[in-house]
Formats: structure tokens, C-alpha cells, sequence
């Protein structure tokens, strides 16, 4: 029998996810705290009115790769190519420092830095998982408004966080393959590699099969249709016959469109249906599964330690990069400072790792303390970095 208590679960959520998103707005913060906070107020922590239910999770699982497949849509190519190898040294130092920095504040907080079994060292290495995501959005927005997207820094940190996010997404999908057992070291990179190359013959073929469609119907309503269709199947083969995240597909989705012409028709259409539905879903969602009876004292500690890694692993790592690849000690701060932010990145790769069994709820609440906080001090610390506003330059 069809339970009608979903819709008015779905009502409170679209509602006030939206009010608090405004109020978020109000102090310069991004609407996703906004959609968390309704989470954590109307869930189990403090009123319990929503709680988690399988069409709850299928919503969120939706909207999950709705916003992966408009962040490949939004995926420069081109800016990539101008950045080139200095954004690949940056992303990897980047992603390595946190994934370190993550994995052993974990162990120690479970007390198994020094005896692990195989199950707690796919949950403490998920953590640091979580920790190299970059919400690039922040940054961009904060480096548009100060004239400084396109200074030296600004391309390094757009490019940087777009290859961290492609790297987090690749570990992430290797930790997730050895949750069974019986897997093989060999098994696990074999099914990568395929995928890869799977990849690259569908995006090449798919990319052509998109721009003939393209040029057939024009900014037509099918043309979004078929994008997002393009979205499901390959989030379906990712996970289904290669044991790789469900995201992959759908970001590789995303990034075939890119390329297309359509992109931004596209992404219009898509962003419909997910600022309508499926992103507040999944943002409250996550707050919702914050429970107030896991914020212990010792819990409290380690989400303190957990946010000041959160923020020196990144500055650390992207500045260390930086300095690898000529940039001036100045630029470098910037470029790790811009790249501080977790945002709805993190909480993606989180809610898989829920899903997946490899992170505890008990540990949602220091998760979102880390997303809230670093997206919070990220504008604030990259206005500090640059000291003042110049206008910028026109790119040549």
C-alpha cells in the first residue's frame, strides 16, 4: 500500500529547506547550509517530523547524480588544458595530504592506528576520502567578485579542484571496491582501467552522437532529456558492471555534454529539477541522519581535530604543490586557501559511503561541522589572502 506521509515529508522539506536557505543567503552563506540545517532541525535530532525512509534515500540517490552530472556540465576542458600540469601537482598534493590527514585522526579517535582489520581500515581511509573533496563553487564565486578569477591563482584553483574532485572520485570508487572481502588488489585496478577505457570510447562516440542530435533538434526539450537518460545509463554501468561509483557515470556524463555546444542549455534544464526537487532532498537528507546522542564529549574533540586537518591538509597540501610548480609563496596560500572548502562534495561522497556501509551515522554530525565551517571561512580567508580588491584584468 502506497504510504501518503511522504508527501507531506517531501512539503517540509521543500519548504524549509528553501526558508532557511534565504535566511542562510541573508549572512552571505551558501543555500546548502541552509537545506542542512533544516535536516538536523526537522529530523531525529531536535523535532523528528522527517525521518529516513527507502523513497527518502532513492530521492536523495537521485539528486546525487543530478549534481554530479551538472558539475561535469560545468566542467572546463579548456581551463583545464591552460593549467595543464601545475593543477594536476597542486590536486595531487592536494588530495594526498588530506586523505593522510583524515585516515589517521580516524584510526586514533577508534583507538586502531596500530591493529586494524580490513573493515577498519576501509572506515578510517573513507574519511580522509571525504576530506580531499574541493567545492570549487565557493572559491569561484569569492574570486569573481574580487576581480581574481583569472589571475594566477584563480585559473590554478579552478583547475586544481577540478582535477581533485576527478582523483577523490577515482579513490573513492577503490575504497568502495574492496568492501567485499573476497575482492583483489589486481580485480579492483583491472576494472578501473577498463572503465577508463570505456570511457573514452563512449565519451568520443557519445560526445558525436550528442552534437548530430544537437544540430538535428536545436534547443529542443528532448535534447535535456536525452543528456540526462545519457546520465542514468552510464551511472547504471559504472556501478552495475564495473564496481565503480555511480557518480563516475554521471559526472563522465556531464563532461561528454560539456563539449557538445549544448552544455549550457543542458545544465539550464537540469538545474530545474534540481533546485526544484532533488537537491534540497538530498542536502536535508543528510542532515537528517545527524543524531544528537553520538556528540559526545571525545565526539566534540574529534570533530575539532577533524575540521583544523580539514583546513591545514588543504592549505598545506595545494600550497606545498603550488610551490613545487614556480608559483610565489603569496599565490601558493591562495591556491591552498581556495581550495579549503568541502561543500556539497563532501557530503556526496559521504552519503555513498553510508550507503555503501563504510562510514557510521555517528560520525555524520563531525562531517558536517567540517562542510559548514570550511564553506563558511573559505570567502573569508581568501579576501584576507588577496588583502584588496583590484579590478581584473580583461584575458587577452
Amino acid at each position: 500500500m502506497i504510504s501518503y506521509e511522504f508527501f507531506l515529508d517531501l512539503a517540509i522539506i521543500l519548504m524549509s529547506s528553501k526558508i532557511f536557505g534565504l535566511i542562510s543567503r541573508k549572512f552571505d552563506l551558501p543555500q546548502v547550509v541552509g537545506a542542512l540545517l533544516a535536516g538536523v532541525i526537522f529530523g531525529p535530532m531536535i523535532f523528528g517530523i522527517i525521518e529516513e525512509s527507502v523513497l527518502l534515500n532513492n530521492f536523495a540517490e537521485l539528486g546525487v547524480i543530478v549534481l554530479m552530472f551538472t558539475a561535469g556540465m560545468e566542467t572546463d576542458m579548456n581551463e583545464m588544458k591552460k593549467t595543464g600540469k601545475a593543477s594536476m601537482i597542486i590536486a595531487i598534493f592536494g588530495v594526498l595530504i588530506p586523505l593522510a590527514g583524515g585516515f589517521i585522526a580516524t584510526a586514533v579517535f577508534k583507538g586502531n592506528l596500530w591493529d586494524m582489520n580490513n573493515t577498519q581500515f576501509l572506515e578510517n581511509m573513507f574519511m580522509g576520502v571525504i576530506l580531499t573533496a574541493t567545492s570549487v563553487s565557493i572559491s569561484v564565486e569569492t574570486l569573481r567578485e574580487m576581480g581574481k578569477l583569472k589571475s594566477p591563482a584563480g585559473t590554478a584553483i579552478l583547475g586544481a579542484a577540478i582535477i581533485d574532485d576527478i582523483l577523490g572520485i577515482i579513490i573513492l570508487s577503490v575504497v568502495m571496491s574492496f568492501k567485499t572481502p573476497e575482492v583483489q588488489v589486481v580485480q579492483v585496478l583491472l576494472r578501473i582501467a577498463l572503465f577508463f577505457v570505456f570511457a573514452i570510447v563512449v565519451g568520443l562516440v557519445m560526445n558525436r552522437a550528442f552534437k548530430f542530435v544537437c544540430k538535428r533538434y536545436g534547443r529542443k526539450r528532448r535534447v535535456p532529456i536525452f543528456g540526462f537518460i545519457l546520465a542514468l545509463l552510464l551511472s547504471y554501468i559504472a556501478e552495475h558492471y564495473f564496481g565503480i561509483a555511480d557518480i563516475t557515470g554521471a559526472f563522465l556524463a556531464g563532461i561528454i555534454i560539456s563539449n557538445s555546444g549544448m552544455a549550457k542549455y543542458v545544465n539550464e534544464k537540469a538545474e530545474v529539477l534540481s533546485y526544484m526537487l532533488l537537491s534540497p532532498v538530498f542536502f536535508t537528507s543528510i542532515g537528517v541522519k545527524v543524531a544528537v546522542e553520538h556528540m559526545s564529549t571525545p565526539m566534540i574533540i574529534f570533530s575539532v581535530i577533524l575540521l583544523v586537518i580539514a583546513i591545514l591538509s588543504k592549505v598545506l597540501g595545494g600550497g606545498f604543490g603550488a610551490r613545487l610548480m614556480g608559483y610565489k609563496m603569496q599565490d601558493s596560500i591562495r591556491i591552498g586557501v581556495g581550495m579549503v572548502s568541502r561543500g556539497e562534495v563532501a557530503l556526496i561522497v559521504a552519503s555513498k559511503g553510508a550507503a555503501a556501509g563504510l562510514l557510521d551515522q555517528s560520525l555524520f554530525a563531525p562531517i558536517i561541522i567540517v562542510v559548514v565551517i570550511t564553506t563558511v571561512i573559505t570567502p573569508i580567508l581568501l579576501k584576507k589572502s588577496f588583502h584588496h580588491r583590484h579590478p581584473e584584468l580583461p584575458a587577452a
